[in-house]
């Protein structure tokens, strides 16, 4: 599967931002998906994921309360709504599939956020 992000950009702090991730294929209801993000000289991060049917979703606590994570099987698009961002939540934010197990199978490129103070 192929995954294209989008919807990055620059945002104040305090703005919002939806980034949104689009997936090849007609096996996409098959994927857990979920969003990490690396900040310049640190390690890629978990933000949050999503189950299959969308019933179940993980934060990362840094984002709790401030992102929310979707999914619209039949475009086979997964979502990051981002409210209230902080100068700290300046990332390349990337998408990946999960097939099965604990690791994730596909990765996307990345979108650049940033937030300015």
């Amino acid at each position: 599967v192929q995954l294209v992000e989008s919807g990055g950009g620059l945002v104040q702090a305090g703005g919002s931002l939806r980034l949104s991730c689009a997936a090849s294929g007609r096996t996409f209801r098959r994927y857990s998906m979920g969003w990490f993000r690396q900040a310049p000289g640190k390690e890629r991060d978990f933000v949050a994921a999503i189950s299959w049917s969308g019933g179940s979703t993980y934060y990362a606590d840094p984002v709790k309360g401030r992102f929310t994570i979707s999914r619209d099987n039949a475009k086979n698009t997964v979502y990051l709504q981002m409210n209230t961002l902080k100068p700290e939540d300046t990332a390349v934010y990337y998408c990946a599939a999960q097939e099965g197990g604990s690791h994730y199978d596909y990765w996307g490129q990345g979108t650049q956020v940033t937030i300015s103070s």
